[in-house]
């Protein structure tokens, strides 16, 4: 009986999650109100539990899928041209109505410079698209952002604010959140094939899927609401930016993999990998800018809480925009 009520309730979660995650930003963001003490504790947190919630994810996608998925060249060329080709250009538009000051340019183009590889698999999952090629395209697109991030912002802002930027956070992400918990996430699955732990852990974590993504919400706005508010009045001025940016990223995104030829599924994680942004894994980095750019860190976290209402939407509303082939009836 214990059992059939677990999955019961994992299953009312994963039909809620959407609802689930407002509700965790909302307590997230009232613990910072009411308990501003605690954001650095939060703040220290938002690495461990990103960290449990990407081996989650990676948990839940056969690793059997990802070599036939990393042979599917025309969805990787076409997620790599749309974000680090059209995504820049985009970007560079939206971001002249903020140029004038400096904080809050770095922290859009931080943001929506890099693409997502963490979270973006858990919506584009939700929304019927192919979450085993986003996956195997991940490790290319963090390696990419990595090595044209720092030209997008020579180019943008100048090269006294490359020189400004510390690597060591970007490197520690990429270790941290995406090497060790593929890794382990790799090692957990061969463990289920041949053990009852491994496939015990495996239906553990599945499990917690929900409740990680409630944490890592919650811990990202507990720890930046203070801030947010203080900042309210020049934060207010990216809110447009970053809703302009899910807007045209639709058309962008289906036009893209329309051109590729990609199937329905594939065309869903296109529009998606275009639109959602890395803001979860470069937060550390803005957060480790020098002071007179200490308000990009709060500019990123807006980032995720207008992306967060731009998912919801999405979920909703791609499927019937990009739907699937009807099933022909047999004579």
């Amino acid at each position: 009986m214990n059992t059939v009520k677990t999955q019961n309730l994992v299953a009312w979660m994963e039909r809620q999650q959407i609802g689930l995650y407002l509700v965790a930003i909302l307590a997230g963001g009232a613990v910072g109100f009411l308990a501003p003490s605690s954001a650095g504790a939060l703040e220290h947190s938002i690495n461990p539990v990103l960290g449990l919630l990407l081996y989650a994810t990676f948990l839940g996608i056969p690793f059997a899928a990802i070599g036939k998925a990393a042979r599917d060249l025309r969805f990787l060329a076409t997620v790599l041209i749309l974000n680090f080709l059209a995504v820049p250009v985009v970007v560079f538009g939206l971001s002249r109505f903020i140029a004038g000051d400096r904080a809050l340019l770095v922290g859009v183009l931080l943001v929506l410079l890099t693409p997502c590889i963490d979270y973006v698999i858990v919506f584009t999952g939700l929304a019927g698209g192919a979450t085993d090629r986003l996956l195997a395209a991940a490790p290319v697109l963090m390696l990419a952002q990595m090595l044209l991030l720092p030209v997008y912002l020579l180019v943008f802002v100048g090269p006294e604010l490359v020189s400004a930027i510390d690597p060591a956070p970007f490197i520690e992400a990429l270790v941290v959140l995406i090497m060790v918990p593929l890794a382990a996430a790799a090692l957990t699955q061969a463990l289920g094939r041949r053990a009852a732990l491994g496939r015990a852990v495996m239906a553990v974590t599945q499990a917690l899927m929900v409740p990680l993504m409630m944490a890592t919400l919650a811990v990202v706005v507990g720890s930046q609401i203070v801030g947010v508010g203080q900042e309210l009045t020049s934060l207010l001025t990216v809110v447009p930016i970053y809703a302009a940016f899910l807007l045209v990223m639709v058309p962008l995104g289906l036009l893209a993999a329309k051109a590729a030829g990609l199937d329905v599924a594939a065309t869903r994680a296109v529009v998606f990998s275009g639109a959602t942004r890395n803001s979860l894994v470069v937060l550390p980095l803005a957060l480790a800018l020098p002071g007179p750019l200490a308000l990009a860190a709060l500019v990123v976290v807006t980032q995720t809480l207008v992306e967060l209402v731009g998912m919801v939407i999405y979920v909703r509303f791609l499927p019937l925009i990009v739907r699937s082939e009807p099933r022909r009836q047999l004579a």
